[in-house]
């Protein structure tokens, strides 16, 4: 099953809704600190409703000790970011693939990103453009949303698929 990782999100909710996405759909969340908020936070909280003691959740004090679980137990490092041309739909998942999302404001740094073994993006029609307008992102949740499910739907019932 791949697992969703969000490098120091900064907005509760956000976050609360990447967790219920994860306990709907079986998937580690990995939190990657510092975090913009306490893991305490009434917001996160009331985004992942009662579905908490289903998340299967880890945070990971800085990006070298999330490097190093990886390491430990494998897989791909796919990163997400709206800077990159590569549609997560031409890209063939895998079971160990870790999904790494960037923060709500400015992604993620560059270096991390040329670490990944993919670097995907979502397609927009209105994208943004250097010195034009469009939009810049998608929210942080429906990414997670579009991404994952995405995965999950190439790897069948599940998420088991063929690696």
């Amino acid at each position: 099953m791949p697992r969703v990782v969000l490098y120091q999100p900064q907005i509760p909710p956000n976050t609360g809704n990447v967790a219920r996405t994860c306990a709907a759909t079986g998937s580690e969340l990995h939190l990657i600190e510092p975090l913009g908020f306490s893991i305490s936070d009434r917001h996160l909280r009331r985004a992942g409703l009662d579905y908490w003691p289903w998340v299967s959740l880890q945070c990971h004090a800085d990006l070298e000790a999330f490097q190093a679980e990886r390491q430990r137990r494998g897989g791909r490092l796919v990163t997400l970011s709206s800077q990159v041309e590569a549609a997560y739909t031409d890209f063939r998942f895998r079971t160990d693939d870790w999904l790494l999302f960037g923060r709500e404001t400015d992604g993620l740094p560059n270096g991390l990103q040329a670490t990944a073994e993919a670097r995907l993006t979502i397609p927009m029609a209105r994208r943004a453009r250097p010195g034009e307008g469009g939009v810049r992102s998608l929210n942080l949740s429906v990414s997670v949303g579009i991404v994952l499910f995405e995965a999950l739907r190439q790897l069948g019932p599940g998420g088991g698929g063929e690696d």
